[in-house]
């Protein structure tokens, strides 16, 4: 594995170990070879690995039983585990049409899950979107982000009619594209706004501004792995299809917020309703305390953001609720506390009318066992 989906992916193995199974960690960097001839001296009994071009193709010659952790592609007797792709990029146009954004970018890197990202970007706005593919990466290590811009991605940056946003299909991407804004006096949020995929924290703490990113849930992923290979360990067969974990939800930074907007009657109000998801929030009393009229109030959030200041309190606590039950084991009521929400009962009601499932279903979602024996 690259140190990248070690980091991730250790935390939910280590139980495992516990079970008396020993992991060896090899790095996929090094010639195929070399590779294939420390594995053939180590002799594991199982392999998880991490796809990659051609690397992945010849690891499977050495007939291990075999679970490869970010791929949909599917070979014979080998578990295929990875995040619904689709699914990332729907949830960050998700949070860009919550923002009240109306003009639409992608940015991609031409890799498979790339292209799948951004077909779920697409399919999820009803509006124009500009993409652009950037191979400066192309023999880049993940974390690195420092590659030139090329004059074509200065040039599609340019011409983006602002306020945009972008979403980038990973986030070194998005580091590098507010990097690349921030050369050319582009200012994000406020005329290029930036969502990333991954939620790495490493990236995206040291972006600036710091980095907005649809979360993956890794823990449950990691412990999928674990699972997918002690069953293939006991003999079970692997299932036909690739598991997809759907994402956490869109965690919400400086490079892509509520508040980069121009009317200052809204960033106050936007800024009122993050700031109190957890409390009891009457949009009367709102209104009191910004002292703006609530009609004038509901007119803005009709025109900017198409719903009214109420709908976006809980769009906001609904997204909140999402990234609770992907990423922490929280009972359903006490996430229903955390989120504002009266009861479970009420979170309920108001979580499938925008989502169309009961929470508990979105939970077991993200964390479901493999289909049948798994």
């Amino acid at each position: 594995m690259t140190e990248v989906f070690l980091r991730r992916l250790t935390p939910s193995l280590m139980p495992f170990v516990r079970r008396q199974h020993d992991f060896r960690i090899v790095s996929i960097h090094r010639p195929i070879d070399e590779l294939l001839d420390l594995l053939r001296d180590l002799r594991p009994g199982g392999l998880i690995t991490e796809w990659l071009p051609e690397v992945t193709e010849a690891l499977l010659k050495l007939d291990l039983p075999t679970v490869i952790a970010d791929t949909d592609f599917t070979y014979p007797g080998v578990v295929s585990l990875d995040v619904n792709d689709w699914a990332v990029g729907a949830a960050a146009a998700e949070a860009f049409q919550q923002a009240g954004f109306r003009s639409f970018a992608c940015l991609g890197n031409g890799t498979p899950y790339s292209g799948q990202r951004i077909d779920g970007f697409l399919q999820a706005v009803d509006s124009p979107v500009s993409v652009h593919s950037e191979t400066a990466f192309r023999d880049a290590r993940y974390s690195e982000h420092f590659a030139a811009p090329s004059a074509a991605l200065c040039a599609w940056l340019k011409s983006l009619p602002k306020p945009v946003g972008i979403f980038a299909v990973h986030d070194p991407l998005g580091r590098f594209l507010c990097s690349t804004c921030q050369q050319l006096g582009i200012a994000v949020p406020e005329q290029v706004a930036v969502i990333g995929a991954n939620n790495d924290d490493l990236v995206c703490g040291l972006s600036y501004p710091m980095l907005s990113s649809v979360a993956i849930p890794w823990d449950a992923i990691g412990a999928l792995v674990g699972e997918a290979m002690q069953g293939l360990l006991v003999g079970r067969c692997p299932p036909a299809e690739p598991i997809l974990v759907p994402p956490g939800g869109v965690i919400m930074r400086h490079s892509a917020n509520y508040l980069a907007v121009d009317d200052p009657q809204l960033r106050r109000a936007m800024s009122y309703l993050s700031d109190r998801l957890q409390d009891p929030i009457s949009i009367g009393r709102m209104c009191d305390e910004l002292r703006v009229a609530r009609r004038s109030l509901e007119r803005a959030f009709k025109e900017f953001y198409r719903c009214t200041p109420w709908e976006m309190l809980c769009r906001m606590r609904v997204a909140r609720v999402k990234q609770l039950l992907a990423q922490t084991n929280h009972p359903i009521a006490r996430i229903a506390e955390l989120c504002g929400f009266n009861d479970a009962e009420r979170m309920a009601v108001v979580f499938k009318r925008l989502t169309g499932e009961a929470p508990s279903r979105f939970r077991r979602a993200g964390r479901r066992s493999m289909p049948g024996e798994y």
